[in-house]
């Protein structure tokens, strides 16, 4: 037995024995996992130069770029990816995955811009956000809506699933949509499609606040981060467990994937706690979990993106959480 799998038996066993940890079994039945997959992964595929629109125009990856992705992430069997909007570059994927008959299946996101001004909750928003443009946001998040509906019954045997909004709802966001909102975009969704319907936040979100969304959902979309959280790589598996505990004990019952849960390979924010080193071993650690758990994991993420985070701070943790380099090399979790 690796050290891995000792380490995990050795968690499974501490947490059947404490009365301190909340529920000692949080496995699933196999059939939560989505299409039997345990380990998926954050896909976007902006490269060196390339963006989304910041204001004046994306730049967007070709279909060549993207149908190479798509090549390398099955090579890895990294075959169940998830898209975060549905944008051009969503819909180019999808394409591409059917005219090559790859066989990669999607969770497919809808991205939803801030209906709230959270100024004073988020700490990079440094004014409010102007009324006419979140009023303007609503329109646009009911178009985004109404293109992904459109685009899960169009991909209907690629698209297996569908996530309504992106960390909308945690207090810390720039693009805040209230919770009454959130419930009645999902029950559009979920009148309008075949597939399941979740939505991703943060795992103390679902904890404090989650229960009337967890009522709509058909499983949870939980985002993790134990780098983030000054956790080390030792401390890294159990902290994650034990987020994932209180989630169960506070919304038992309720199915679940986490959408994202990543480790960091440079990062000025992290110091030394980030390195492939310590990447590879959250991964595996992480598979050898999800297996034993019944969970879907969608490690963040698959590529590098130098377009994220400070343009002065190269090192930022935001541009280094990809387990392929920018171009598109692996590193050290794929290296053979």
């Amino acid at each position: 037995m690796n050290r891995h799998k000792l380490l995990l038996l050795l968690l499974l066993l501490a947490g059947a024995c404490s009365e301190q940890t909340g529920p000692t079994n949080i496995g699933q039945a196999p059939e939560d996992l989505l299409v039997g997959e345990v380990m998926a992964v954050a896909y976007s595929g902006f490269r060196e130069g390339q963006h989304p629109d910041r204001g004046d125009g994306a730049v967007n990856p070709s279909e060549a770029q993207i149908l190479e992705d798509l090549k390398i992430l099955a090579e890895h069997d990294l075959t169940l990816i998830r898209l975060y909007d549905t944008g051009e570059n969503t819909l180019a994927t999808l394409q591409l995955i059917r005219e090559n008959k790859l066989p990669v299946k999607v969770l497919l996101g809808m991205w939803l811009r801030a209906e709230i001004s959270n100024h004073e909750g988020c700490a990079w928003l440094d004014e409010p956000i102007p009324d006419e443009e979140l009023a303007a946001n609503v329109l646009l998040n009911l178009a985004e809506i109404k293109r992904g509906i459109d685009l899960a019954n169009e991909f209907h045997d690629i698209v297996v699933a569908v996530n309504v909004g992106n960390e909308a709802l945690v207090d810390w966001n720039d693009h805040m949509v209230s919770l009454d909102n959130v419930i009645d975009y999902v029950r559009r969704v979920k009148a309008a499609i075949r597939q399941p319907v979740t939505v991703a936040d943060n795992y103390e979100w679902w904890i404090k606040d989650g229960a009337p969304l967890a009522a709509e959902v058909d499983f949870l979309g939980i985002h993790t981060y134990p780098a983030w959280e000054d956790k080390t790589i030792d401390e890294a598996l159990a902290y994650t467990i034990e987020n994932m505990e209180r989630v169960r004990a506070a919304l038992p019952g309720v199915p679940w994937a986490i959408l994202e849960a990543g480790w960091a390979t440079t990062a000025v924010e992290f110091g030394g706690r980030a390195s492939e080193a310590n990447q590879e071993r959250y991964y595996r650690e992480m598979h050898d979990w999800a297996t034993a758990t019944n969970t879907t994991v969608f490690f963040f993420e698959a590529f590098d993106e130098p377009w994220k985070g400070d343009p002065n701070n190269p090192n930022g943790a935001e541009k280094h959480w990809g387990l392929f380099n920018v171009d598109r090399t692996p590193k050290r979790v794929f290296q053979r």
